[in-house]
């Protein structure tokens, strides 16, 4: 996306959010979508609007940062610790345990805060020294010390509950799943196509799973405003085993947004192709989406990926050395809408045989045999 100095790009969502795309240096092509599958979008919403945030705390608390969530996760029973040993304090200084050394004491050897706050940390931690202990003379301390042992429990399960679902979070997964550094526009059976290479990079291999491309264009409105263009490309056999790296596959041909698209018109184009592979792990049954993206820039005419795939005695050796290597092939340096009306054309006239009949010039079927034309035309 080119944009002016000084001009501001805008999602149109349709939302009462603005959402702006965030640039760093002007002057550059913004992308839509990095290629590590991250949006460069900044979301400015009016100040005091965290009701999203506060709505679905558990969503939130999994998607902040480690080093936050171990400030949280530290903060949590630190804060809890004390204000139970607070509530334990007021209790014995209310009681007159303090300050009485020989009154029966709610609690066995809590005569100040120090030795509230160690009772408090030693119940809910559930250590138990046996030094301090709770008895039956008061009914307040008592409920506190319940209410504590409860939520201790609320407290590890969530604490826990976040710190598994981040190990086990999806985009874990999917950083081994990855896409080739570029796509590349050769010759297939006579047509032009685009394709690019999808592997995994780990060893307990993918077994199922789809793969889907889409067009994004910036469309300037007269605001000034940019609405984004969705346009989804078809996928020859999107759906992929990935036992082996696998070339995804688009044929430009006519319907394709890039059917008019020649190798001089992509410097100057202005468009982005995000592609995505959604899969089910086999070691977790979790549902991953990895994805990427390829500007102009990233798409190479006339080139074809190198193999990487070699049969040998017992098992099939991938050298994944040459996931992102290319190698130059012949291929026509015109759109598929030019190659199709000029190439085609030309060589289906060359292959067809002709016959004239009744002063007509007619090009037959070369799979049709002497005897019939010769019947058809007669």
């Amino acid at each position: 996306m080119r944009m002016e100095r000084g001009e501001q790009a805008v999602l149109d969502t349709f939302y009462t959010t603005v959402h702006t795309v965030g640039r760093k240096n002007e002057g550059r092509r913004l992308r839509y979508m990095r290629q590590d599958g991250k949006f460069p979008v900044v979301f400015q919403k009016a100040p005091g609007e965290w009701s999203p945030y506060l709505m679905d705390i558990f969503t939130t608390l999994v998607e902040i940062r480690w080093r936050v969530m171990f400030l949280i996760f530290f903060l949590s029973y630190i804060l809890s610790w004390l204000f139970f040993g607070l509530c334990f304090w007021l209790i014995a200084f209310v009681h007159g345990d303090v300050g009485d050394v020989d009154n029966a004491p709610c609690v066995e050897n809590v005569r100040g805060f120090t030795g509230a706050f160690l009772f408090s940390m030693e119940t809910q931690a559930t250590i138990g020294y046996g030094f301090r202990g709770m008895t039956e003379n008061c009914v307040v301390a008592v409920i506190v010390v319940t209410c504590q042992d409860l939520f201790s429990c609320l407290l590890d399960t969530v604490i826990i509950g976040i710190a598994v679902t981040k190990m086990a979070s999806a985009r874990k997964r999917a950083q081994t799943v990855g896409f080739s550094s570029c796509a590349v526009v050769n010759l297939r059976d006579g047509s032009l196509c685009l394709s690019w290479r999808l592997g995994d990079f780990r060893g307990n291999h993918i077994l199922e799973g789809v793969a889907r491309a889409m067009l994004v264009r910036p469309v300037k409105q007269p605001q000034g405003s940019f609405v984004m263009s969705y346009q989804e490309l078809h996928i020859q056999d999107k759906d992929i085993v990935l036992a082996t790296p696998a070339t995804v596959i688009h044929k430009l041909e006519p319907g394709s947004p890039l059917y008019g698209l020649g190798p001089g018109d992509l410097p100057g184009d202005d468009f982005e192709l995000v592609v995505s592979f959604t899969y089910t792990g086999d070691s977790t049954g979790m549902l991953h989406l990895s994805r990427t993206s390829y500007t102009p820039a990233d798409i190479r005419w006339g080139q074809r990926f190198q193999e990487m795939v070699k049969v040998t005695r017992g098992h099939y050796r991938v050298d994944y050395a040459l996931f992102n290597a290319t190698t130059w092939v012949q291929a026509p340096q015109l759109s598929a809408e030019e190659f199709h009306r000029r190439g085609r054309p030309a060589e289906d006239r060359q292959s067809r045989p002709r016959v004239f009949a009744a002063g007509h010039t007619r090009t037959v079927n070369p799979h049709i045999t002497e005897e019939v034309v010769q019947q058809t035309f007669l």
